[in-house]
């Protein structure tokens, strides 16, 4: 499928301007109100510090987030010049993410073993989330110059690590209401980031009538991998799986 954007697609909209950065700011809001309490809490609580990993993958995320935002930054003062020159750092920050996130999953998983922490069948979501966003950031380099491509690209790719911040603070609550299972999980675990991914879409289409051809293939895989991570998560042969790959 072509990623490229078609003849008849708007490139430019005025809307742009504002609705790019507020997707940012909304993100940026998602991810703190998922990870400030739970920081808080454990600091007032004098819990014991996470292996090194983890912070260290903390740091590449929220340095992605930043990133992100900075380059959204030179976007809107037109320092193309500049953007391009970071964009290089950021392909190297996004191939560290892909060895440092599944790397944390599973030190975290082996740390919070045969505690009510343990969660070995949650790999699935960390695995499925790495594979997608690489593949969305790959792209979006392959097509950096095609600019309506690889802006919906490289925000999809953050979109679909919302995933991260939703889960902190939209789980419990959604679980509390529809229970357990595989679609319950679908709506507990993704409905946010769902909503934000969608949101995109449908921004396209009343601005533009129509959706980019690199959004609908960026969706459809993000949207796919949720489905088949939130199936993996509740099939018992998955945590079996799971648990060797910890150690156990």
């Amino acid at each position: 499928m072509r990623l490229s954007t078609p003849a008849d697609f708007t490139v430019q909209h005025a809307w742009d301007r504002w609705f790019f950065p507020l997707a940012i700011v909304v993100i940026w809001v998602v991810i703190l109100m998922g990870f400030v309490p739970q920081i808080i809490h454990r600091i007032a609580r004098g819990a014991p510090n996470y292996p090194l990993i983890i912070y260290l993958h903390a740091a590449a995320f929220v340095g992605w987030l930043v990133l992100l935002s900075v380059q959204e930054t030179f976007i809107r003062l037109r320092r193309y010049d500049i953007h391009r020159r970071v964009g290089a750092f950021g392909a190297l920050l996004a191939v560290v993410m892909l060895v440092l996130g599944p790397w944390a999953a599973i030190v975290a998983e082996q740390v919070h073993f045969g505690t009510p922490k343990s969660d070995p069948s949650f790999l699935s979501i960390e695995f499925s989330e790495m594979i997608v966003f690489i593949l969305l950031v790959g792209s979006a380099i392959r097509l950096r110059r095609d600019a309506a491509a690889h802006k919906r690209l490289m925000l999809l790719a953050v979109l679909f690590l919302t995933t991260a911040g939703f889960g902190r603070w939209l789980a419990d609550p959604l679980q509390t209401l529809l229970g357990d299972g595989f679609l319950p999980f679908l709506v507990e675990f993704y409905g946010g980031t769902t909503v934000l991914v969608l949101g995109l879409g449908a921004y396209d289409l009343v601005t533009r009538k129509r959706l980019h051809p690199a959004y609908i293939a960026g969706a459809t895989l993000g949207l796919s991998a949720q489905v088949l991570a939130s199936w993996l998560y509740v099939n018992p042969e998955w945590k079996v799986i799971a648990l060797k790959i910890i150690g156990h």
